[in-house]
């Protein structure tokens, strides 16, 4: 496709950079941009995964502690309605009670199983945040049982929003190969670093799953030859 077909549907703010970066060259910022898409494809499955672990390991901690397994139901009107959420707006009883409503449009009855199944990433990481993290006895830095003993909350915390960041940004197309208007693929490897780490900080065993779907460091070795 022509360049400027390409920068019509596009839109031209979002390839200019890719423009400026490839030395103004029309057929490298293409070729960025191509490049870019690749390492934000190579990612879908490895966030998917641990996605899929991080909700699923804090669910059975945060069950065994409420000795419950339809707490994500019935503590929307226990902490999760607790006067110190105030000021965050019951993020996480606001989180259940849409998806409530969605099942409900969608003429399915309500089950745990599918409440958890709706939650965003953004429910679980907001798990280790301050306020929510006290009201459930900080039981959820026991899903990373093999983390060394000098990590606390606030250092998983501090990673699992860096993870969520970069997956909105993949989620929402933004660029992942930037620092400034330099070509970069250095945020993504960090990334990817920081997902393994904390995988292997869950169970050794998922890293070396997860390993098999990975086709992340072959795409960016692509982009850095531009």
């Amino acid at each position: 496709m022509e360049y400027n077909k390409l920068e019509y549907y596009l839109s031209q703010p979002r390839l200019n950079r890719f423009f400026v970066a490839s030395g103004n060259s029309k057929t490298k910022a293409q070729k960025l941009y191509r490049a870019n898409l690749r390492v934000a494809q190579s990612f879908y499955p490895i966030l998917n995964l641990f996605e899929i672990f991080l909700r699923n390991i804090c669910n059975y901690h945060v069950s065994s502690h409420f000795a419950n397994p339809n707490w994500i139901i019935t503590e929307k009107n226990g902490f999760m309605n607790h006067n110190s959420l105030t000021a965050s707006k019951f993020f996480l009883k606001n989180s259940i009670i849409n998806s409530e409503k969605s099942i409900k449009r969608k003429g399915g009855l309500i089950t745990a199983g599918k409440v958890v199944a709706e939650q965003s990433f953004g429910f679980w990481t907001s798990l280790f945040d301050t306020h929510h993290y006290r009201l459930i006895g900080g039981v959820v830095i026991h899903c990373f049982k093999h983390k060394p003993a000098s990590i606390n909350r606030s250092i998983l915390n501090q990673k699992l929003n860096r993870v969520r960041e970069f997956r909105n940004r993949i989620y929402h197309n933004e660029p992942i190969c930037f620092q400034g208007n330099l070509i970069d693929f250095t945020y993504a490897e960090n990334i990817k670093n920081e997902i393994y780490e904390l995988l292997s900080w869950i169970d050794p065993e998922l890293s070396n799953y997860v390993e098999y779907f990975d086709a992340i460091e072959s795409k960016i070795n692509i982009g850095k030859k531009i």
